[in-house]
């Protein structure tokens, strides 16, 4: 299906299926954190997943290619970027099995009902407050800065919607790692895999990848280091895997 595109926007080919995504530079395009999360989670056939802050639907395209989820659902407080993500399932002929929802994270528990979901997953913003904000309603701020959702926002709101075993999967800063850990705690969300993703092996990690069991056993699995770049403009081979080239 064929789709009009707005002023800026532009259609990215995502190597996966064919599928396609519409993107807006000017407001903000999806990174490798958010194709690393859709590598790093598992979701078995069947499972229904919901994203937490979609952006353009990035996440449950990937996850429609790379999986057997048998539907996803990607909620967005952003309208344009809501309308770019249902413009997007449109143009993959997927609106059977991906739904975008404009709405708050906040209130995901209310918009979906308790023990909705086998997965959750989410690419949050990383920022604390408004340190280096020069607008906060900026789509690109909205995204980078907690301006309209805190990780206890995002935390909390997974556990209520995560169904009892249900799995929750997250990309995010080390730096805020021990923050993360009680977090996920105090909601029973117990940490079960985690992976430090480096840009070069004698460099410090920039991003972490988490996955939490709702009501889940005390044991966690620290998984093999995963490097970006062999060197300066040249993926390591199981980063190429991940993209799919």
């Amino acid at each position: 299906m064929e789709v009009d595109l707005k002023e800026n926007e532009r259609i990215d080919d995502l190597q996966r299926n064919h599928y396609r995504i519409i993107q807006n530079p000017e407001k903000f395009c999806f990174g490798m954190d958010a194709v690393l999360l859709s590598g790093f989670a598992r979701v078995k056939e069947g499972e229904c997943v919901l994203d937490l802050g979609t952006g353009t639907g990035i996440i449950p395209l990937l996850l429609s290619a790379k999986t057997k989820a048998s539907y996803l659902t990607g909620l967005e407080i952003q309208a344009e970027s809501a309308d770019m993500a249902a413009r997007s399932v449109a143009m993959n002929g997927l609106e059977n099995k991906i739904n975008i929802v404009q709405g708050d994270i906040k209130e995901a528990g209310a918009i979906f009902g308790a023990a909705s979901f086998d997965v959750v997953t989410c690419n949050p913003p990383y920022m604390i407050g408004q340190h280096g904000l020069k607008n906060p309603d900026a789509p690109k701020a909205i995204a980078r800065h907690e301006v309209l959702c805190t990780l206890e926002d995002v935390i909390g709101q997974a556990a209520k919607v995560l169904r009892p075993g249900g799995k929750f999967f997250l990309v995010h800063r080390p730096f805020r790692l021990a923050e993360i850990m009680t977090t996920l705690v105090k909601y029973r969300l117990e940490p079960k895999r985690m992976q430090l993703v480096y840009p070069f092996v004698d460099k410090e990690p920039n991003m972490v990848l988490l996955e939490a069991n709702r009501g889940g056993k005390s044991r966690l699995t620290v998984e093999k280091p995963l490097i970006v770049y062999e060197e300066p403009g040249k993926y390591t081979q199981e980063i190429y895997d991940i993209y799919g080239y």
